[in-house]
């Protein structure tokens, strides 16, 4: 039977309330999987990653001495969401976002948050994600943040908290929608029985969000902006490109013409109205920002400016993805919506302040301590893991750059079970929703669980040894088709 040696090892479990208890939402899922006798769960893991292989699920790995490209590591037993949670999930996310979007419409306008000291001018200022080009900027609408991947993930009592923000280049929700494809032929009895909610409608959302950009044109050309093939997400922006219908293109390809942007076409120049960028904001355009970059377009910025191509997200908005601005998020979403903030952050400490400091320094060994301007595993510690040596090390970063890190405590995180050498183990998972934010803010129902492969690991992301599981976010009424 598949949960014959399952064991729930002190973290709170997604399925199951207690050895041998499903929770309620989990009990259809649970009897399903306990009914595969033998090896049958084993087949189904493989022919799942075998479909994964044809439909070319790829994602790219610098420096990974196998090659640039990996299978995405699938693992076939879905995670379960109750409609409850979700819509406590939902209402903080799209608050989350709404609070963001004012801050960084503030910051590059008349910075009444920093003049009234409920964020520190310094802070903002030193942040690698503030572009002082950006000032003046009025995008589409007053949005910045079109397109949103908010990190979560559950502590030990089961509450759900924000890791952190990702407002420029999120990634990930082509595997959301992939897993889905997967997942409805692995389990197709139990998946129609539990009444999951659909997520095929993202392209078709994301691109409903980027046409709403366009003020000037009914019609609008919409493109997706890639850095390339040799891109860690490649294979997302070209999934995403032709599930929307739009034209997958390279710096190369446009060119600014006439005070537009435009596209090189077999029929000449074509104009670009709304340009989906999926590069970095220092690569956007080398009369701007980075001059050495061969990514982005020559004038882009200055069409920008005048209101004659839109881009999503803003330029700018990495400021809100600082790791340190992040700690004053509840403080935000009081200052612009006089709301309490409804997902609450993980507790964290600022270096930058002495008497945080302080007690990272000497709690090191039960600490995570993150750069705050990297992402995806990179330029962080997890203390308790770690070695003295390595602690020590990064004790010398903190005092050479406090303002450069945050530091936060080591969470238990829930969860799920995982196929893991041909039997169910618990593995920690966090959870990315993605929320678009058009002429309205629409939260995918689910999105991507990212899951830590390594026993006892912690460290979820894909370029550090973690996979991805579907995310079953269950509806309270009538089944709805996908």
């Amino acid at each position: 039977m598949a949960f014959e040696t399952y064991e729930i090892r002190g973290a709170y479990d997604e399925m199951f309330s207690a050895p041998g208890t499903p929770r309620a939402e989990c009990i259809a899922l649970a009897n399903r999987l306990a009914g595969l006798e033998g090896d049958r769960l084993v087949q189904r893991q493989q022919a799942a990653e075998l479909a994964m292989l044809n439909l070319g699920i790829t994602f790219n790995v610098y420096g990974h001495e196998a090659g640039t490209e990996k299978i995405f590591p699938f693992d076939i037993i879905p995670r379960v969401v109750p409609a409850h949670e979700w819509a406590v999930l939902e209402r903080g996310l799209k608050q989350r976002i709404e609070a963001l979007n004012l801050f960084v419409a503030d910051i590059y306008a008349e910075q009444r948050i920093l003049r009234d000291g409920i964020v520190p001018r310094e802070l903002v200022e030193t942040s690698s994600g503030y572009l002082p080009q950006c000032h003046g900027l009025h995008p589409p609408k007053g949005v910045w943040i079109h397109v949103n991947g908010t990190d979560l993930v559950r502590g030990a009592e089961g509450q759900f908290f924000v890791l952190e923000d990702n407002l420029r280049c999120p990634s990930g929700v082509s595997y959301v929608l992939e897993n889905r494809a997967v997942m409805k032929r692995t389990f197709p009895q139990v998946f129609a029985h539990m009444n999951v909610r659909p997520v095929s409608d993202y392209p078709g959302r994301l691109l409903e969000t980027l046409q709403a950009m366009c003020t000037t044109r009914p019609d609008p050309t919409v493109v997706l902006l890639t850095p390339g093939t040799y891109n860690s997400a490649y294979f997302e922006h070209s999934f995403l490109a032709q599930q929307m219908g739009i034209e997958l293109v390279e710096g190369r390809d446009l060119v600014v013409a006439d005070g537009y942007v435009k596209m090189r076409t077999t029929h000449g120049l074509e104009r670009v109205d709304v340009i989906y960028r999926r590069i970095d904001d220092a690569f956007l355009d080398p009369t701007v920002f980075r001059p050495d970059s061969m990514l982005g377009v020559a004038g882009l910025i200055e069409v920008y400016r005048e209101g004659r191509v839109a881009l999503a997200n803003a330029p700018g908005t990495g400021v809100a993805d600082d790791k340190v601005i992040y700690a004053f998020v509840p403080e935000i979403v009081r200052y612009y919506l006089d709301e309490e903030i409804i997902i609450p952050n993980v507790p964290t400490y600022l270096c930058w302040k002495p008497d945080d400091l302080k007690y990272v320094l000497d709690n090191l060994h039960l600490l995570v301590v993150k750069a705050a301007d990297q992402s995806g595993g990179y330029g962080m510690l997890v203390g308790p893991h770690a070695t003295e040596n390595e602690r020590q090390a990064f004790a010398a970063k903190l005092r050479a750059q406090p303002r450069g890190y945050i530091a936060q405590p080591t969470l238990q995180l829930s969860t799920v079970p995982t196929l893991v050498d041909g039997h169910l183990d618990g593995r920690h998972v966090d959870l990315r929703p993605y929320i678009l934010y058009g002429d309205s803010i629409h939260v995918t129902p689910g999105g991507l669980t990212r899951v830590a492969l390594k026993k006892g690991s912690l460290v979820v992301n894909s370029s550090q040894g973690g996979g991805s599981k579907d995310t079953w976010v269950l509806a309270g009424g009538p089944s709805q088709p996908e």
